[in-house]
């Protein structure tokens, strides 16, 4: 009784201090308010946000055609006036330009030292020093002595050399170094499994592969399924000495930096590539099967270069941080773009990244904390990541500490809508929560997969970021729309860029048509220069998903949008994810997993729909601190993880979790998946579940849980 008096008189108090600050920020805003209409200037924000991105340009029953009504900007026409129609150009005109500038940064690992854990455990972890740069100048010397010590060893132009190592400099010194010799590069996934990998290197016929001192000793059991490879040039430790013993006899094992030495000393010229070489040969990470090869030219990653600039707003003095895979197109467009526009590019990695970040000695700052970038690219599932983050730290705080982030958030998000700033807010409370990347990061691009509109909205109020949402493919060398930096909508992925056109034609089977209302929907064909020449070895896959139009490449993508009266993309559906339930209702299992995804206790999920069957189900991987808690709330405390995975009290505990979230996220009844199994394993790449790009593998879950699948339905 006692207990429940304390809690009543607790939630008043709460409610009464926040009554408080509401009538203060009132009095605030009215002080202030004509003072902020005069000096930022809203009806200007809100003006950028509404106007309209694009117009139709062709346009009958069955389909439309869209283009962009921006014009190219700055950096677009000066490309166009230097003839940079190559990478080499490129990497040429910058070093020229920005010659003694910063280039490319890597942070100095001083030591790892041990260290023990408050449970007793010993982990290794690093002790880090600065970060130490390369300027332009000495980046394209070093790539261009690189190519050269290539020529020495043999590797000739227009023959494929493969890249199968983690980001980091040399990994974009190398790149470039192929580049000056009119090498096609081979991009490998670092976590893509041996059978892929093997698959890559054979399939491209390839002597040589570039790989890292973490990567190398895969070689020793690869090399048997590789019979063309005779050398290996791998990327040195910075604290350890890399063993070159126990390979396939006859097979060359070189340091980096040796082929740069040997190519000091070279007479072999550069063999500039001409815009329809293929530059790169991209493997996708083969979320239905084996990897396909997508060619690449040189022309495909200018064009869309050319369309990111026009659209992503770039200063001098901008710094990126690049953590993502390079072998992922995004990446390596949007670092490409930073060396094109003169930005550093300072180079981390997942397990360095922040303060907290697992290989970090307690009291060593994380690469952000000591770079202090303005740019960083990123991915919806780090974002949600983060996300979560947030809420876990919002939620571990008292009641008054809970009500008042709420009427902060909620009360900065009202005037963001209306065109505002509130930089009383940011600086004393959400840039506490930005000085996790550093306090100076200015704006984030999202790629890969769709961004959630609540993690889109979250991020960018609690980071004081503009968060741009972009869509593409490897097959559209990731060019097809971006966000306009002042859209203040959520969940949509901008209009087309000045260099392609975006068209949306009937699917008659999903009921996706031009004609339907609000606005038209279809799927979404990508035309224009950034379009891929195709699959390489693959001629039938590629007649089957591109076609020339009036002088244009087109690209059938299998996903499903509509535009808006803006002009302004939106992905609702992909042609694979959509599944008709026995009742006749279509379920986007993409949509569903993508919403479900920002609940705090799933950690990922596979949705499955049985078209014999009323309704869904639901594979869920659990986030194990939020697993704990909830076990913790059901009486269900000392058991393991696997264990509480195996709980029938949990499994019910969870899908109710799923449904009221499912209720905030306004998803149909015959969207929510009725029966869920708690997977005991993590899903990665190693188990060949996900792609490396962490995209679920449908087909290879099934499989797995078919068991499952068969239980919760018969259930």
């Amino acid at each position: 009784m006692f207990i429940e008096d304390d809690a009543q008189m607790d939630s008043f108090w709460v409610h009464t201090a926040i009554g408080v600050i509401n009538a203060i920020a009132f009095v605030y805003d009215i002080i202030t308010l004509p003072v902020c209409f005069v000096l930022q200037k809203p009806w200007k924000q809100r003006h950028d946000s509404r106007r309209v991105k694009a117009k139709i340009i062709k346009k009958d029953e069955s389909e439309l055609t869209y283009r962009t009504t921006d014009p190219p900007r700055d950096v677009h026409v000066k490309m166009l006036q230097e003839n940079i129609d190559t990478l080499e150009k490129v990497f040429n005109y910058v070093a020229k330009t920005h010659s003694n500038k910063r280039c490319l940064g890597t942070r100095q690992i001083l030591n790892e030292e041990d260290e023990v854990q408050p449970n007793g455990r010993v982990f290794k972890k690093y002790n880090m020093g600065d970060y130490k740069w390369r300027t332009f100048t000495e980046a394209e010397r070093q790539a261009a002595n690189f190519g050269r010590g290539l020529r020495e060893l043999g590797q000739k132009p227009r023959e494929n050399i493969v890249i199968f190592a983690e980001t980091r400099a040399e990994w974009m010194v190398a790149a470039h170094g192929c580049f000056k010799q009119a090498m096609p590069i081979v991009t490998v996934y670092a976590t893509l499994g041996d059978d892929g990998v093997a698959h890559c290197i054979s399939e491209t016929e390839v002597t040589t592969v570039i790989t890292s001192h973490d990567l190398l000793p895969k070689f020793k059991t690869l090399l048997a399924q590789c019979p063309n490879v005779d050398t290996i040039i791998y990327m040195e430790d910075q604290l350890h000495k890399t063993e070159t013993t126990g390979f396939k006899e006859g097979v060359k094992v070189l340091p980096f930096n040796q082929v740069v030495k040997i190519g000091q000393d070279s007479k072999f010229e550069s063999v500039p590539p001409k815009g329809d070489d293929i530059a790169i040969i991209m493997y996708t990470s083969g979320s239905t099967g084996t990897p396909k090869g997508v060619l690449l030219s040189h022309k495909n990653c200018i064009a869309t270069m050319k369309g990111f600039v026009d659209m992503v707003p770039i200063y001098p003095d901008d710094v990126l941080i690049g953590f993502l895979p390079l072998a992922h197109v995004f990446e390596l467009v949007a670092e490409s773009l930073c060396l094109m526009t003169g930005v550093s590019i300072g180079y981390s990695t997942p397990l360095t990244l922040i303060d907290t970040s697992s290989k970090i000695r307690r009291g060593c700052k994380g690469d952000a904390s000591v770079l202090k970038p303005t740019c960083m690219t990123s991915v919806p599932l780090i974002l949600d990541r983060i996300s979560k983050g947030i809420n876990d730290k919002v939620n571990s705080g008292s009641a008054f500490r809970k009500a008042l982030f709420k009427f902060l958030y909620q009360y900065k998000v009202k005037w963001i809508q209306r065109g505002y700033k509130t930089p009383l807010i940011d600086k004393f409370v959400f840039k506490k929560v930005a000085k996790l990347m550093g306090g100076k990061v200015r704006i984030i691009m999202s790629g890969g997969a769709p961004l959630s509109a609540d993690t889109h909205e979250q991020i960018k109020t609690c980071l004081c970021v503009d968060l741009i949402q972009g869509y593409g493919l490897t097959e559209t060398t990731s060019g097809a729309t971006v966000m306009h930096e002042r859209d203040m909508t959520y969940g949509r992925t901008g209009g087309p860029l000045t260099v392609c056109d975006i068209r949306l034609v009937n699917w008659e089977e999903g009921n996706y048509r031009v004609t339907n209302k609000p606005y038209p929907q279809g799927e979404v064909l990508i035309g224009g220069d950034c379009v891929s020449q195709g699959y390489y070895k693959l001629p039938n896959k590629t007649n089957e998903d591109f076609f020339e139009e009036d002088g244009k490449r087109w690209f059938k993508t299998g996903d499903i949008g509509e535009v808006q009266t803006d002009g302004v993309l939106k992905i609702i559906d992909r042609k694979k994810d959509l599944v008709k339930l026995q009742a006749g209702e279509y379920v986007s299992l993409g949509k569903v997993e993508s919403e479900l995804k920002t609940c705090g206790i799933v950690e990922n999920i596979c949705v499955y729909g049985d078209p014999t069957k009323q309704f869904t189900v639901a594979l869920v991987v659990p986030n194990q601190k939020h697993l704990e808690d909830l076990a913790e709330r059901h009486g269900l405390q000392n058991k393991t993880y696997e264990e509480l995975c195996s709980s029938p009290v949990m499994e019910k505990a969870i899908l109710k979790e799923i449904a009221d979230h499912s209720r905030k996220c306004k998803l149909q009844k015959f969207e929510v998946p009725a029966a869920i199994t708690l997977c005991k394993e993590v899903w990665s790449p190693d188990m060949g579940l996900v792609t490396a790009a962490f995209k679920l593998k449908r087909k290879d879950i099934q499989d797995r849980y078919q068991h499952d699948i068969n239980r919760m339905y018969a259930s």
